[in-house]
């Protein structure tokens, strides 16, 4: 099922830990809904990035996938709020969060954008709040998060 132009609901959905665990990760219409948005947010970040292909590395996670990573409680990945990606044709996170942070009036309102160690996340809010349009940067799984994008 095609999401948005270029991202589709199988790589939106795709998760090679899933498979391995033997996991459904499908989700709901709701969820669908919500990944819909994300893509769409996703597509904005993709022009901003010279429309240079982006390598989707998570997007949604089951509640049960989530917990088996070590994703957050609070994460908005089993919502469809969330996706964590690369886009190497256009350079390293770094300089993919730093663009995003220096173009943000480029961008319909978001959440976070999180520079990880080996991806950008992007996330929405939950429905009903309020666009936060946070940058944080968080260099391991055990750092804390640090304000602002750091290199």
């Amino acid at each position: 099922m095609q999401l948005t132009e270029h991202f589709t609901l199988e790589e939106f959905t795709h998760s090679d830990v899933a498979l391995r665990l033997g996991i459904k990760n499908e989700p709901n219409i709701l969820t669908i809904s919500n990944l819909i948005e994300t893509a769409k947010l996703m597509e904005a970040v993709r022009h901003l990035l010279r429309d240079r292909p982006i390598n989707v590395h998570s997007a949604y996670r089951c509640p049960e996938l989530n917990k088996r990573i070590g994703g957050s409680a609070t994460s908005v990945h089993p919502l469809g709020l969330a996706c964590d990606f690369d886009c190497a044709e256009f350079g390293t996170p770094v300089v993919i969060a730093q663009t995003i942070h220096d173009s943000i009036k480029q961008l319909p309102l978001f959440d976070q954008c999180i520079l990880e160690y080996g991806w950008v996340h992007m996330g929405l809010a939950y429905p009903g709040t309020v666009q936060r349009a946070m940058f944080l940067t968080k260099k391991s799984a055990a750092a804390p998060y640090l304000q602002g994008i750091v290199a």
